[in-house]
């Protein structure tokens, strides 16, 4: 049977929130950040976008995404006054506007992936005050530093959104269950409808045996085994770069779709290979946690939440799927040919063109 032809977009175009490390000191606040420079100075609308290619600016984040170090930050300096004024700092005695201490870009890597850049900004405020910015530039986490971890703020923001009054003495700090709960909703975000690649592999599971116990046991290995890499990543015990892992884990698309293809049922050796991909998705998941981190002092309710998340994104996936097909055709003698097969030929191209594009951008 022929594949046809398929155009579509790297994964790798996901929105995340930006980062912001807090310091309180003497009527003064310094923020350092990380975030994806390229999408504020192509003038994205990150509320509620999940993809850069949901944007009529997606060209021009492109183009930026591979500009030398050197010349986007020049292109940021030029758009710095217009971000400069969507950042709130709020306090008794008004707003300030920080002022831009040092702007840190790295060298293009795998153009396939996200660029993270470095910001630091000061400004001079009142006690207490207040941290946050404009809808448009999308959620931002905000953790504070030098203080106790038990008298430190974090937690993430939407776009437009303030913190609690901050001081430097701390403030008001998010408990265990807001976190778990939360993270919760971080993780299910990032399979539906952020994790195009973790969701494809799950249909990749679902179009050989629509039927819920064989399921059961692939969905089990691999949520046991991307459980583990996730919680050693986001430990730093294990940590694998994304130029390693990604093309890995769209490789593993590529192998369940083409198996789907050329058999007909489950083999032996099915639940270790998931297993195995499994280990590479988690930790896909926790270079996502890397990248914005963990909150201090609530380590495990997030990590919890956020493994319990994915893990109802990925039963989503699965009922829908069921109950979209395997409901109604699972038992047709031209199931197979007609569904099966077409539908992992699919998948299978998506997965060669994000492997090839994530080897060689």
């Amino acid at each position: 049977m022929l594949c046809g032809p398929f155009v579509q977009s790297s994964a790798a175009h996901e929105v995340r929130p930006a980062l912001a490390d807090v310091t309180i000191s003497g009527g003064s606040i310094r923020l350092e950040m990380k975030l994806n420079l390229e999408a504020f100075v192509a003038k994205i609308d990150l509320d509620g976008v999940t993809d850069t290619d949901e944007t009529e600016s997606s060209p021009d984040y492109d183009r930026l995404r591979a500009m030398s170090a050197p010349d986007l930050e020049i292109a940021f300096r030029a758009f710095w006054s217009e971000m400069q004024k969507g950042i709130k700092i709020e306090s008794q005695s008004g707003s300030a506007l920080p002022d831009l201490v040092s702007l840190d870009v790295p060298e293009i890597g795998n153009i396939a992936l996200p660029r993270t850049s470095r910001l630091v900004l000061e400004a001079r405020a009142g006690e207490p005050m207040q941290i946050g910015w404009a809808r448009r530039f999308g959620s931002l986490i905000v953790r504070q530093q030098g203080i106790p971890e038990k008298d430190a703020f974090t937690g993430m923001l939407s776009g437009g959104e303030l913190t609690p009054p901050l001081t430097a003495r701390g403030g008001v700090r998010e408990g265990g269950f807001a976190t778990f709960w939360r993270y919760i909703f971080t993780g299910f975000d990032h399979i539906v409808p952020k994790g195009l690649d973790h969701i494809l592999f799950i249909l990749g599971l679902f179009f050989l045996a629509p039927r819920i116990r064989p399921l059961l046991w692939q969905v089990t290995a691999f949520t046991l085994a991307h459980t583990v890499t996730l919680a050693l990543g986001a430990l730093d015990i294990v940590s694998v770069p994304p130029q390693i892992v990604e093309p890995l884990i769209a490789a593993s698309i590529v192998y369940v779709a083409v198996e789907n293809i050329f058999t007909d049922g489950l083999s032996r050796w099915r639940p270790v290979l998931i297993f195995g991909f499994g280990l590479l998705h988690g930790l896909g998941f926790a270079s996502v946690l890397g990248e914005f981190g963990l909150p201090d002092g609530q380590f495990i309710p997030a990590l919890i939440g956020f493994n319990i998340g994915v893990e109802i994104g990925q039963l989503a996936v699965i009922a829908v799927a069921f109950l979209v097909v395997g409901l109604w055709f699972r038992n047709r003698d031209w199931y197979r040919t007609r569904i099966s097969i077409p539908a992992s030929c699919l998948i299978a191209l998506v997965g060669l063109y994000w492997m090839i594009e994530r080897m060689v951008a």
